[in-house]
C-alpha cells in the first residue's frame, strides 16, 4: 500500500474540545427534559451529531427530537468556542509529517464556521493540503464517509489516520486504513488499540517526537 496522505482528526486530536462538546450535549438534552450522564456523552464524542443522539438515547428520540437537539447543541457549544485551544506541538507535528512527503488533510465533521475557527488557532490552512467539514459528508463517524472525503480533497489514494476516539478507528477499519491514536480524547490506550489503533501516544507532541516509530516516518 502506497500511503500518500496523513488524515488528522481535528476535534479532540488537534484542538481540545471533547469535554466542551459533552457539556453542550448534556445541556441540549436537558432542554427537552432528558438527562444523559455526562460520562456517557463523553463516550460518544467523536461520533457526529447525526449518530450521537440515537446512540445515547433511542431511535425514537432521534426521530422525534434529533434536529432540535442538534440545534440546541450548537447553541450551547457556541459560547464555549473561544475557550478552545490547540494542543501543544500541533503545528510542528503537521509540518514534520508534510516534510516527510505526505499530503495533509484535516478531517472534521464540525460545522464549517467551527472548522474555520479551529484551523485559525494553529494556522492549519497553511499547513494542510485540504480539510473537511459537515458540508462534505452525509454520514459521520463511525461511518467511513469522512475519511473518504478527506482522501478526495487531496486526490489521495491511501491514508494514515491520526485520531483520539474509538469512533475514528472504527471508521478507519471500515476503510481499511491504518491509524495512530492520541489520548487527548479521554479514551484509554487499551480501548483505542482494541478499536484498531496501531499505537497510542499521550499527546500530539509525543507523536511528533516518535514519528520514526510509525508509518508517518516517511514515504517509502
Amino acid at each position: 500500500m502506497d500511503l500518500d496522505t496523513a488524515v488528522f482528526d481535528v476535534d479532540g486530536t488537534l484542538v481540545d474540545t471533547n469535554y466542551q462538546h459533552a457539556l453542550a450535549w448534556f445541556r441540549a438534552f436537558r432542554r427537552h427534559g432528558i438527562t444523559v450522564p455526562v460520562w456517557q456523552l463523553h463516550r460518544a464524542i467523536g461520533m457526529g451529531g447525526d449518530q450521537l443522539v440515537g446512540a445515547v438515547t433511542s431511535d425514537d428520540v432521534e426521530a422525534r427530537l434529533g434536529d432540535e437537539l442538534r440545534d440546541a447543541w450548537a447553541e450551547e457549544f457556541a459560547p464555549m468556542l473561544d475557550e478552545v485551544q490547540p494542543f501543544a506541538g500541533v503545528a510542528e507535528l503537521l509540518g514534520a509529517v508534510r516534510e516527510r512527503g505526505f499530503r495533509i488533510v484535516l478531517a472534521s465533521s464540525g460545522k464549517p464556521d467551527q472548522v474555520e475557527h479551529y484551523l485559525g488557532l494553529f494556522d492549519g490552512k497553511s499547513l494542510a493540503d485540504g480539510w473537511t467539514s459537515s458540508a462534505d459528508v452525509q454520514h459521520t463517524k463511525p461511518a467511513p464517509d469522512l475519511l473518504e472525503a478527506a482522501l478526495r480533497a487531496v486526490d489521495g489514494t491511501a491514508g494514515v489516520l491520526v485520531g483520539d476516539s474509538v469512533w475514528d478507528f472504527r471508521a478507519a477499519e471500515a476503510l481499511g486504513a491504518p491509524g495512530y491514536a492520541v489520548r487527548s480524547g479521554g479514551f484509554s490506550a487499551a480501548e483505542l488499540r482494541e478499536a484498531g489503533a496501531k499505537d497510542v501516544f499521550d499527546s500530539p507532541e509525543e507523536l511528533l517526537h516518535r514519528l520514526d516509530d510509525t508509518l508517518l516516518a516517511g514515504r517509502r
